[in-house]
């Protein structure tokens, strides 16, 4: 290594080319090995040779590419995929997770773009204007260092939506992704990040997937998407059964089952609750289909 380059992860687990030059390769075979990680490349080391993959081309992070078999039977990887066309898939066992958490990182640490906090809250356009920012990933949040001297969280289990589009920021068309989340427990927003292509789609990688998780579909019944509707329009907990003209009895009932059902989160045990990101997406569902 460089004296600028410095080893970020490092460990054993397998790996294999799932797509070359655009086409799946259906014959393709797990190769055991190292798996280096590094703020510049990954290295991928088995009794064949070695192969570098510089974090420079990598597009993005993306779903399952089950090929195969013998692919699918793996219960946890991480999908590369290369500018070249290409995807690459890293195992580490349990250690997945984590490597794929570092890679982001590696990917996008104190990056610098613009980001506008809050673009859109409670459903409101701010005035808010685009300002200089660095960014940190983390296992559970994506951090935002704001030029000014504040500080933005996004909760990764808390991201509703990540939509990409492209914008005038400060008289120049830039690509920018629009990222729903929550502020303060329950107040929604949204805020823009601003910046060049590539980094945009990695981003744009690490958010879709995050918020692809809380849209699973759930049956919930009309008295159920009653309640979260008046939740998501600002109603206290507190205030539901007078607000709808339900038994206390009935509401607590409820919120057990939509805490069940991972919609609601449990505040404390006098029964307040806060809306969770697959609550918020069921309410605005539900809103426009009125």
């Amino acid at each position: 290594m460089s004296e600028s380059e410095y080893k970020i992860a490092d460990g054993s687990g397998k790996f294999l080319q799932a797509v070359k030059d655009g086409r799946r390769m259906k014959d393709a075979q797990w190769t055991n090995g190292r798996i280096l990680l590094s703020n510049k490349r990954i290295v991928l080391a088995g009794n064949d040779g070695k192969r570098n993959l510089p974090l420079s081309e990598v597009q993005g992070l993306s779903g399952r590419y089950d090929v195969n078999q013998t692919v699918a039977e793996v219960g946890d990887y991480v999908s590369i995929r290369m500018s070249s066309e290409s995807v690459v898939l890293v195992s580490l066992g349990s250690n997945t997770e984590t490597f794929e958490s570092k890679l982001y990182g590696a990917l996008l640490d104190q990056t610098e773009l613009q980001v506008k906090h809050p673009a859109v809250k409670g459903g409101v356009v701010t005035d808010e204007q685009f300002e200089r920012a660095r960014i940190k990933v983390d296992e559970e949040e994506l951090s935002v260092a704001m030029s000014n001297g504040s500080f933005v969280s996004v909760e990764l289990d808390d991201v509703g939506s990540a939509e990409a589009a492209s914008l005038d920021v400060n008289g120049q068309k830039k690509p920018v992704l629009k990222v729903e989340h929550t502020v303060d427990q329950d107040t929604s927003v949204q805020t823009y990040f601003a910046t060049d292509t590539h980094t945009a789609s990695i981003l744009e990688s690490l958010l879709t997937k995050e918020a692809q998780k809380s849209q699973g579909s759930v049956e919930l019944s009309e008295t159920e998407k009653r309640v979260l509707m008046a939740l998501y329009s600002g109603v206290s907990s507190f205030e539901i059964p007078d607000f709808l003209g339900m038994d206390v009895d009935e509401v607590e009932s409820i919120f057990e089952r939509l805490i069940e059902v991972d919609v609601l989160e449990e505040v404390r045990k006098r029964r307040e609750v806060t809306m969770k990101t697959r609550g918020r997406n069921i309410a605005s569902e539900a809103i426009n289909e009125e």
